[in-house]
């Protein structure tokens, strides 16, 4: 597919505004550069953006969140940008008109999607600070928004300002699901990468009791296509968004070819004695049990060639071990392989820029302690 051949500079929906100022592609240029002159640092990041959204290239280079690597650079087409602007208004109902926030930083690709769904579809989209509490200093009601679980988790009590929410950039906790049951807000948990330009996928996690049944399973959006290869992992076929198949490492259980429930990481699968450990079912069943932020992970065991630990962002308490490790025992929704041969404690986990934890570097840190 050549989109260059093609490709010409997109035109702005004659509904768009930003900031409540209604502008066309000459205006937008405009307050892209006032953004990078006079604006907040992410104001600057917004105005870099949207100039390289107007220029004549038919791509623009985005970074991963290198959450399960080393971040790095690709290039992503303009037209599958736009592409997936007009899936998700088709499958999350947002059309002409939608007043969006976005509260997201413009340097990853999840926040320059909310601008290009709001100049392709003609949203009115107003700009607030990516901080954790994003609508702390917010007092009117939106039709649509995009957060991450950090920033859904601090902004409970504000919801009613939000009518459709959709949350990526990590898996959403159990409690936090718990939390947001009976809330008006339509909350959607995504499932996307940066290879797939945000989302293909999403579900419903504060569900109508009649729909609960089938909410564990994430629904692809049009023009998708789901199946898996010989480790259970999940291939993509999404020609509007990406010329090649997309081959993850994300282990699922494919109900059909539009709907899976996701598993864990195919690199954090833990063989221990011959059973098959997935960590992030086991962080599931944990997550009412430990009011910090956790992983599980493997280290090598001479019996059981790798075994799963236990590693929390708190300062060390015994008394706390002890209780833990008691309340893990006495899990009844945990296997006897699930549970965690040892707990560690870490006062500060390694993140990504965006917040993401790398358990890897964060294993290095208590290592020797622990081999």
């Amino acid at each position: 597919m050549q989109i260059e051949d093609t490709f010409s500079t997109p035109k702005i929906h004659d509904s768009f505004s930003i900031n409540r100022q209604s502008l066309d592609n000459s205006g937008l240029q405009q307050i892209a550069y006032s953004f990078i002159k006079e604006g907040e640092v992410y104001e600057q990041e917004v105005g870099n953006f949207l100039l390289d959204w107007l220029n004549d290239k038919d791509y623009i280079v985005v970074k991963t969140s290198g959450s399960t690597g080393k971040p790095k650079k690709i290039k992503i087409y303009k037209q599958h940008m736009i592409n997936s602007a007009l899936a998700t208004g088709a499958f999350f109902k947002v059309k002409e008109g939608t007043t969006a926030l976005l509260c997201l930083p413009s340097t990853y690709i999840a926040g320059k999607m909310m601008l290009v769904r709001a100049m392709v579809l003609g949203w009115k989209i107003d700009l607030v600070p990516p901080k954790t509490n994003p609508l702390d200093t917010v007092y009117k009601q939106y039709d649509f928004c995009a957060m991450v679980p950090l920033q859904l988790d601090n902004s409970i009590n504000r919801l009613h300002l939000i009518k459709k929410l959709i949350v990526g950039g990590g898996t959403v906790p159990e409690n936090l699901k718990e939390l947001v049951q009976g809330i008006k807000t339509k909350i959607f948990e995504t499932y996307g990468m940066t290879e797939t330009i945000t989302h293909i996928a999403a579900r419903r996690i504060n569900p109508k009791k009649k729909d609960k049944k089938d909410a564990k399973y994430f629904k692809a959006l049009p023009n998708i296509t789901l199946s898996i290869d010989e480790r259970n992992c999940l291939i993509i076929k999404a020609p509007q968004l990406n010329d090649t198949t997309i081959i993850t490492n994300d282990v699922v259980e494919l109900k059909t070819y539009k709907k899976f429930n996701w598993k864990g990481r195919y690199d954090n699968v833990i063989n221990s004695g011959g059973v098959k450990l997935y960590p992030e079912e086991i962080e599931t069943k944990l997550q009412l049990l430990i009011g910090h932020r956790f992983f599980i992970i493997s280290i090598p065991d001479n019996a059981l060639g790798d075994k799963a630990i236990l590693i929390v962002e708190r300062d060390f308490d015994i008394t706390v071990e002890e209780t833990l490790t008691d309340a893990i025992s006495n899990l009844k929704i945990l296997s006897k392989y699930e549970i965690p041969k040892e707990i560690h404690f870490l006062s500060q986990f390694i993140e990504t820029d965006n917040g993401k934890v790398q358990r890897t570097k964060t294993l290095e840190l208590i290592y020797n302690d622990i081999s």
